[in-house]
């Protein structure tokens, strides 16, 4: 979502763990072995933070809530012409499957890699203390790969949420746990604010996802397998979900705009 970094840390510079473990994008057998490492990493720094936040705050899921709103200002969304010049040549809906698919792979390869970590985790029975913090990262980290391909394929659609970061990742975040789209135009979009009940949403969400994320943690390299296969089939699903809304939203603004004589959005 960001310009530029984003200069606030919390604790165990958490935000930035994820950042760095979500911007990996190659599959081959020596970003896969670092992916594991920054799961590794993350894993270690969240359970420090965990332990601060205290039990009442894990259990009940503020803490994930608010580690997530301290990311996303972090994540780095590619505006419409970098997506374009990145995949020439593409129409939107091909660019917007390039994007999906992409994401969907991506988080697959986390969910492998979570896997790894858990069957190594196995071996050494007091290293499953770090359980609940392995859940935590994956989950973050899937969150904020999902959260970036939405904001992506509202660039694709010309769709994008307008304002400070604050408020485009406030949006982005909604439409995450929402799973669809937002129409930027709509005035329901001007007041988009992450209050007590969209605090609330998200939070049921962020723990959904995780007990999904729970598959990770099979004996051996099963979790690897399971990790990997949900991830890809959530991810993919929730891209094709937003992908359906964010083309019938435009295809209302088109029909809109020829009807009153007005330039459509494109």
């Amino acid at each position: 979502m960001s310009e530029a970094h984003h200069t606030q840390h919390n604790d165990g510079g958490v935000g930035d763990l994820v950042v760095r473990a979500t911007g990996r994008t190659e599959d081959d057998d020596a970003s896969r072995r670092e992916r594991a490492k920054d799961l590794g990493r993350l894993t270690t720094a969240l359970a420090t933070s965990a332990r601060r936040a205290g039990r009442a705050s894990v259990l009940g899921g503020t803490w994930l809530v608010d580690l997530m709103l301290d990311v996303v200002p972090r994540i780095p969304v590619r505006d419409a012409a970098t997506l374009r010049a990145q995949h020439p040549g593409l129409s939107d809906d091909d660019l917007a499957q390039t994007l999906i698919s992409g994401a969907a792979k991506v988080t697959a390869t986390v969910g492998a890699a979570g896997g790894a970590l858990a069957a190594v985790e196995w071996t050494a029975p007091p290293a499953l203390l770090t359980a609940p913090a392995q859940v935590a990262a994956e989950t973050l980290v899937v969150a904020t790969i999902e959260v970036k391909l939405i904001a992506e394929l509202h660039e694709v659609y010309g769709l994008p949420i307008s304002g400070s970061l604050a408020r485009r990742g406030q949006a982005y975040l909604v439409a995450w746990t929402q799973r669809r789209g937002i129409d930027p135009f709509t005035p329901s979009a001007l007041t988009f604010s992450l209050g007590a009940s969209a605090k609330r949403a998200l939070r049921n969400r962020l723990i959904r996802r995780a007990g999904r994320n729970l598959a990770t943690l099979g004996p051996l390299m099963s979790g690897a397998v399971a990790g990997s296969l949900v991830n890809h089939r959530e991810t993919r699903r929730l891209g094709e979900q937003v992908r359906d809304d964010l083309r019938a939203h435009r295809a209302g603004r088109l029909v809109q705009g020829s009807a009153e004589g007005g330039q459509p959005v494109r």
